[in-house]
Formats: C-alpha cells, sequence, structure tokens
C-alpha cells in the first residue's frame, strides 16, 4: 500500500476506546493493563475473538469517516504475545496505509524483573531481538508503517543513554517500511497534565536510532517545540489532540497547534496525531477529536498549497 502523498498526512498513536460491551471500562479507568485480564472482558472466552474482531473494523471504520490517513488496528486486544493475526485482519479491512504499533525493547525492559540476565542491558537486548522477529513478520504481513512505543525512555534517562538508541536499533534492523519511536509522558487519564514536564530529557538523542520518525507528545504538557530543531533528521509526528480534556478541539485550534510546528519542522516531515493511545476516552469524543484533526490538517494544507 503506498503511502499518502499529500503534506501533513494524519494518523494516530495507537489505540482507540474500546466499546462498552466489549470491555469493562470502569475497570480499565483504574488501570493499565499490561497483559490480557481476563476480567476486563464482558465478553465469554468462546466469543471473544469474534467480538474483538467486530470492535476491531468498528474502529478502523470510526478513523475512515473521521478523515484519517494511516489507519491501526486500534489495539482493541492490545496485550497478545504476537499480533501477527491483528495485522492479518487489519490490512484485510482497510484499504488505506496501515500501521501497527509494538511496545519498544527499552519499555519491555524497564517494566521487567531480571532474575536471569548479567545486567538490564542484556536483557534489553534479548528484548530487541525478540520485538525484531515480530516486526519483520509484520512487514511480511502488510504493515505500511511500524512504531515501537518507548514512553518510558523518560522514566530512567541514564540507562537510556547508554543502551536505548543501541535496543532500538536492533528491534528494527532489516525493516524496510518506515518506522516510528513513540515516547510520551504517560496517558493523560493515569498523569495529569499538571504533572508533565514541557520537555524531555532524552529527545535529542532518539536522532541516533534508525526510525525514520519521531512521535511525541505535544498539546497537554504544551511542549516547548524548540527541541524539534535537535531532531532535523525525522519526520516528526506530532501531537496535537490533548487527550486530558474531553472538550473536542475546534478544527482551528488543531490548525494552531500544526502551525506552531511547522516554524521548526519542514511541511513534508510533519505528520500531526494525537498525543497517545485513545482507549480511556469515551467513544464519541474519540471521534469528534479524530476529525477535528483531519479537518485541522486540512486547513493547513490549503493554506501551503
Amino acid at each position: 500500500m503506498a503511502l499518502p502523498t499529500q503534506l501533513l498526512p494524519t494518523t494516530v498513536v495507537g489505540s482507540y476506546p474500546q466499546p462498552d460491551w466489549l470491555l469493562n471500562r470502569q475497570m480499565l479507568s483504574k488501570i493499565v493493563p499490561r497483559t490480557r485480564m481476563q476480567e476486563l472482558w464482558r465478553i465469554p472466552a468462546e466469543f471473544l475473538e469474534q467480538a474483538q474482531d467486530d470492535a476491531t473494523v468498528l474502529a478502523i471504520r470510526d478513523m475512515e469517516r473521521a478523515g484519517i490517513d494511516i489507519i491501526t488496528d486500534s489495539e482493541m486486544r492490545r496485550g497478545a504475545a504476537v499480533e501477527l493475526r491483528d495485522m492479518q485482519f487489519l490490512r484485510a479491512n482497510t484499504s488505506l496505509p496501515a500501521k501497527i504499533t509494538l511496545p519498544g525493547p527499552f519499555t519491555m525492559g524497564q517494566q521487567a524483573k531480571n532474575d536471569f540476565y548479567k545486567d538490564d542491558e542484556e536483557m534489553a537486548m534479548d528484548f530487541a531481538a525478540a520485538v525484531n522477529a515480530e516486526a519483520l513478520d509484520l512487514q511480511k504481513a502488510g504493515a505500511d508503517i511500524i512504531q515501537l512505543d518507548e514512553p518510558w525512555l523518560r522514566n530512567d534517562p541514564e540507562a537510556a543513554k547508554r543502551y536505548a538508541v543501541k535496543a532500538i536499533n536492533r528491534a528494527l534492523q532489516g525493516i524496510t517500511v518506515p518506522t516510528v519511536v513513540h515516547l510520551c509522558f504517560g496517558y493523560a487519564a493515569v498523569v495529569p497534565g499538571a504533572s508533565k514536564p514541557t520537555g524531555y530529557s532524552f529527545l535529542p538523542a532518539l536522532a541516533e536510532t534508525i526510525a525514520q520518525q519521531i512521535s511525541i507528545e505535544a498539546a497537554q504538557p504544551k511542549l516547548d517545540l524548540g527541541v524539534l530543531k535537535d531532531l532535523a533528521g525525522k519526520k516528526i509526528m506530532l501531537g496535537v489532540l490533548d487527550l486530558g480534556d474531553n472538550n473536542v478541539e475546534t478544527p482551528e485550534l488543531v490548525a494552531q497547534r500544526i502551525r506552531a510546528g511547522l516554524k521548526y519542522v519542514k511541511a513534508e516531515n510533519l505528520i500531526p496525531a494525537p498525543d497517545c493511545g485513545m482507549k480511556y476516552l469515551a467513544r464519541e469524543i474519540a471521534f469528534g477529536k479524530l476529525k477535528a484533526l483531519a479537518d485541522g490538517a486540512a486547513i493547513v494544507r490549503r493554506e501551503i498549497l
């Protein structure tokens, strides 16, 4: 599938709200699920995969209706050991460019207890090899873009300086489709905006990764976009939707945030997106925000052209 050729193509970071009939959203609001927690699902085990398929199609159609250019599978069933079927299902259900997201090796290492490896770096590199094997399979299955989620780069910047770039590059070894590294300050539902800094301590080092794109949260923390000058060789997925605010942005507000990014990034290198995954939002709010994203990008696109 050919990637969009127009300026300012829009995408999502990863997740989209799961329907209330699929998931206990009240329980979700109190946790950040790390694995397949069976108690979260409202559907009996024998019907769960079919229900997740149906919910994934609904999310794909919402993204298409909103006018988003690059689609994900919405992470309706995120937590499985492998995502090959997720990618195959996504590819079969949209004709638009398809992006799949994977947890990054540094973040995986930060969340694991090491009882085997000589040190955390060795563990992260083994995670990187596993992520790479999966990414290669996803590429074969039709992924147009592969994204690594690395929100924990900000958690331990000293460890990140030692081996994060090395691990990320190992995870992306041999991948020929465009690749993304996403970092943020945490889900808005879990980490309030007042707790978020206005800059990333590790961001400049990501210039050394082989990923072509860097995805950053910018709207809620009101990020100082001057830091983007350190990533001049990369495309930037810029967060222009504040997921901590249940008010749906106007297209003009989204356009304003895109224009702010264009002060530091060329239009051909800017990809407007939400700050982070949208799973904690109500579906109608998430859809409204995505529609504003598409319409805001269209406003700026007309100004440029």
